[in-house]
């Protein structure tokens, strides 16, 4: 069996005024640079034995410490990349409720069915994912794997893991703070769920 810590990306420079970043390539911000680098102290001694991440540029910037600390090499996955939110790329809340409120009422409704207009669909999103996880098992079937990825996307894959309905996951994990470690125990059946977005120890 597989254990996975399940990292997001460190903070953007988006993060200040919340515009949704799904597809759009941002960078870190200072702050999200040092909770990189805060990341990589603690994988130092984790006991991990491969490391991947989405290919965007704000989660293979969190990945880069990581790789110097441990030697590991990362494996850059495009299944691990976040949502794309069509319409609501590059936005926040509030623009969207100007420019597409049925919509953006819709999603909060129910973000799956009613998902951003010309956005990825959330189902089509877990399925890539669980596809990556299932080879990252394969490859590591007794490993400790981090895995850098986005907010959306892990709580989506964590929805399906643990059986709970992808359409809560806005209510049931309404937050993942930068950084922060989920860790799962996965086989291909499903997963559990040994810790939720603990903050990284500080160093000793």
């Amino acid at each position: 069996m597989t254990e996975l810590v399940l990292v997001r990306h460190g903070e953007t420079v988006w993060h200040a005024e919340n515009r949704y970043a799904g597809s759009s390539d941002v960078p870190l911000s200072d702050l999200g640079t040092a909770q990189a680098l805060r990341l990589a102290e603690w994988a130092r001694d984790a006991g991990l034995t491969a490391l991947w991440c989405s290919p965007a540029t704000r989660a293979v910037l969190t990945a880069e410490p990581v790789a110097e600390t441990t030697g590991l090499v990362p494996e850059v996955d495009p299944r691990l990349r976040e949502l794309d939110f069509g319409k609501g790329e590059g936005r926040t809340v509030e623009e969207m409720a100007r420019e597409f409120p049925s919509a953006l009422d819709a999603f909060r409704r129910d973000p799956v069915a009613g998902h951003l207009p010309g956005g990825e669909h959330p189902q089509a999103a877990v399925d890539r994912a669980l596809d990556c996880f299932r080879d990252i098992a394969a490859a590591e079937p007794a490993g400790r794997v981090l895995i850098v990825a986005h907010t959306t996307l892990l709580r989506l894959v964590l929805c399906h893991l643990l059986g709970i309905p992808l359409r809560d996951y806005r209510r049931v994990f309404p937050y993942l703070r930068n950084t922060g470690l989920t860790v799962v125990r996965f086989e291909r059946g499903g997963g559990a769920l040994l810790e939720f977005n603990s903050p990284v120890p500080s160093a000793k």
